[in-house]
């Protein structure tokens, strides 16, 4: 399995808003946290380095917490609309380097960030795409029936010109 990113995958990256990041206490118990921020909060930073700005959050710390125990983490990136993931391996460190959260932070998001977590991938892979269920963000169905809702509009403009009822 390859650890460089490739540039199709550094684009899937880009456009993710979302993924799901698993870390293991010393004793290797589990445990999955969903992180979230503007398309590309996930940063490729280097061919095998990827990186993000770890926003203030539920203040429970148990991700931070496991990678001060145990560094292995895996992402899952889910693209529901196109029914594709990819899934990254690798060993992840917090960075409290102001150089280096703002290398990762984006000033246009409204978020505190507390620290930057940096993963050296040491692979990812893809796989099918079956039986992942497409979902769809408020904005991408607004994108869609915007066409439908402005025609319709256009329509009944010109029924009520016609004096026809709109109903």
């Amino acid at each position: 399995m390859p650890a460089e990113i490739t540039e199709p995958v550094a684009q899937f990256i880009a456009r993710q808003t979302h993924f799901y990041m698993a870390t293991a206490n010393a004793k290797g118990q589990p445990y999955v946290q969903h992180r979230g921020g503007p398309a590309g909060f996930l940063k490729v930073l280097g061919p095998k380095t990827l990186g993000f700005a770890d926003f203030l959050g539920n203040m429970r710390y148990i991700t931070v917490g496991n990678l001060g125990e145990n560094d292995n983490v895996f992402l899952f990136l889910m693209d529901y609309p196109a029914q594709r993931r990819v899934k990254i391996r690798g060993r992840a460190g917090i960075v409290t380097d102001p150089d280096v959260i703002r290398s990762v932070a984006d000033p246009n998001y409204d978020a505190v960030v507390e620290r930057a977590i940096i993963i050296d991938v040491e692979y990812w892979e893809t796989n099918c795409n079956a039986h992942i269920s497409q979902r769809f963000t408020q904005a991408d169905v607004d994108r869609a029936v915007a066409p439908v809702l402005e025609r319709m509009k256009r329509l009944e403009e010109r029924l009520e010109a016609a004096g026809l009822p709109t109903d």
